[in-house]
């Protein structure tokens, strides 16, 4: 029988909804801050007057980095990229995960292919032989340059290997019992269990694709190739004049560096914004608890 809490359990219960609100709110306020500076001006924003809201409102700083073809070429390349790069990294870290979450009784080499994988981790061959392997399969300038050379992330094969292993044996015995193979067991089985795992992973996958930009400055070798982060970098961070236009240098005297540096942080920001909500509902325990009966 459920008894009506007491008043320190009432206590308890509206201090950690308010922790918890002001701690929402403090995360909150750095973003909504740098949205603020972005539709402010340039004066004011170089003054130090913008704190949570927009001071002499303008999007000039949005309409210089939104209206121009290169932002557009760039945009199209990144979202390619998360498309293919996404699509091909959480397919390997699957298959790969799959067998190397067996027992040695099952999977002989097991250890020693897992011990293969983390030696990638801490070890490399360096940027020189990283390039010129790249270069050396003709990939550069290229979109499989920025998608092929991570498409086996080991970290997330770690995770999902430790998933698979923390699910119930009798789940895949049983499936094993009505005629089922380790295809049918995987994507029938283990993937639709293991949502919740594959939606931190590729969380993971969808941020690491957009956010780089090293790689695109690196493997592409005409600016019109470079993924949006590059180009962004490029322009913001090395003022690299050469890609600008006599409007756009026009533009850009009348905005400051920071309200330009707002607006791409937060355009930067906003796909993984979007993409979140629709990936936090899976970020739940238990999903196979109780799934087995004895």
């Amino acid at each position: 029988m459920v008894q009506n809490p007491g008043v320190g359990r009432k206590l308890f219960i509206a201090f950690n909804y308010t922790f918890l609100i002001a701690l929402s709110v403090l995360c909150l306020m750095p973003l909504v801050h740098v949205l603020a500076v972005s539709f402010s001006s340039s004066s004011a924003a170089m003054g130090g007057l913008v704190k949570l809201w927009p001071v002499h409102f303008t999007a000039a700083a949005y309409e210089y980095v939104l209206q121009k073809p290169q932002f557009l070429r760039a945009l199209t390349v990144t979202l390619e990229r998360v498309l293919l790069g996404v699509t091909l990294s959480m397919f390997l870290t699957i298959l790969t995960a799959y067998p190397l979450a067996k027992e040695r009784t099952r999977f002989r080499w097991r250890s020693g292919y897992a011990w293969l994988f983390v030696l990638t981790m801490l070890f490399n061959g360096g940027l020189i032989p990283w390039y010129m392997t790249i270069k050396s399969v003709g990939m550069l300038d290229s979109i499989w340059a920025l998608v092929l050379p991570g498409a086996v992330p080991v970290f997330n094969v770690i995770l999902l290997l430790n998933f698979y292993r923390g699910l119930p044996k009798e789940l895949e015995e049983s499936a094993f019992m009505d005629g089922a193979g380790h295809w049918t067991t995987l994507w029938r089985m283990y993937v639709p269990l293991s949502l919740p795992a594959l939606a931190t992973v590729g969380l993971f996958t969808i941020v690491g694709q957009w956010n780089s930009w090293f790689d695109g400055l690196i493997l592409m070798n005409s600016p019109d190739n470079y993924p949006l982060q590059s180009y962004l970098r490029t322009i913001i961070v090395g003022q690299d004049l050469t890609m600008l236009t006599s409007t756009d240098l026009s533009l850009l005297q009348e905005l400051s560096e920071r309200t330009v540096k707002t607006a791409q942080i937060f355009l930067g920001a906003l796909p993984i914004i979007l993409a979140y909500p629709l990936l936090q509902r899976y970020f739940i325990k238990g999903i196979v608890m109780g799934s087995v009966k004895g």
